[in-house]
């Protein structure tokens, strides 16, 4: 299972995004990191993209680390984000009895 976070962020930002990042605790054992996957567009500023893996067991607990780990930014101007969980497809089709 995944959560795929994303953040976006004005170029005026990015000095106070970049130290906040510097922050961050280290993640948990039970989770790896890929990314973060940075990218610009005009007029829409900086994107970012991570990928926390982790086993479906720790659902709970990799969400609460995750959200609380973008709350960190909070108070950056501009900056705004979204943290979504997915399954494998193998665990989805266990939802429907199919697995």
């Amino acid at each position: 299972m995944v959560i795929i976070g994303y953040l976006t962020f004005p170029p005026e930002s990015a000095n106070e995004m970049g130290k906040r990042l510097l922050q961050q605790p280290p993640l948990p054992s039970y989770i790896t990191l890929k990314g973060h996957y940075v990218s610009s567009k005009a007029k829409e500023g900086i994107r970012s993209v991570s990928i926390y893996e982790f086993d479906q067991s720790k659902f709970p607990e990799a969400f609460q680390f995750v959200t609380t780990r973008f709350t960190r930014y909070y108070g950056v101007p501009g900056f705004t984000y979204s943290v979504q969980p997915w399954h494998e497809a193998s665990e989805a089709l266990k939802t429907l009895g199919m697995g």
